[in-house]
């Protein structure tokens, strides 16, 4: 057996792309427009381990996704926490949890999906911002 991929259902292919790809760092992979059968796929995958996959599921009938705290998280390794969540915040994403210890932050894609970021290695030493910022929202 081989894991291939997570399903997200999204509701918004641009701020879904954004987030992912333009922000967090993935790459889109393939993509696979069905509007005859009313959904759009678009999987990506990070550099590092591309056979590892999310699939975007986009339905053209509109459907309000809510409690993405329902499915739990994806969780991805970073090579710098703090630097990701720079980036993250200075596109627009809130820190839900931030990375105090230098180890663990959370954010929520543009549906609510929780996404866990892991530095890869050992904890970097707690640096300001990040060292006193309080929580925000639900992570």
């Amino acid at each position: 057996m081989r894991y291939l991929h997570t399903m997200v259902r999204i509701s918004d292919v641009d701020a879904s792309l954004r987030f992912y790809c333009d922000l967090l760092g993935l790459t889109e992979v393939r993509r696979s427009d069905r509007p005859e059968h009313g959904y759009m796929l678009i999987f990506l995958a990070a550099d590092e381990n591309p056979d590892s996959q999310i699939e975007l599921t986009y339905n053209y009938a509109p459907e309000d996704y809510t409690g993405g705290r329902n499915f739990g998280h994806l969780a991805f390794n970073v090579k710098n926490i703090y630097e990701t969540c720079r980036r993250l915040r200075d596109g627009g994403v809130t820190i839900n949890r931030p990375p105090r210890d230098g180890r663990m932050a959370f954010v929520r894609s543009p549906d609510g999906i929780s996404i866990e970021l892991l530095q890869e290695g050992e904890a970097l030493a707690p640096v300001e911002p990040w060292a006193s910022m309080a929580n925000t929202g639900s992570w």
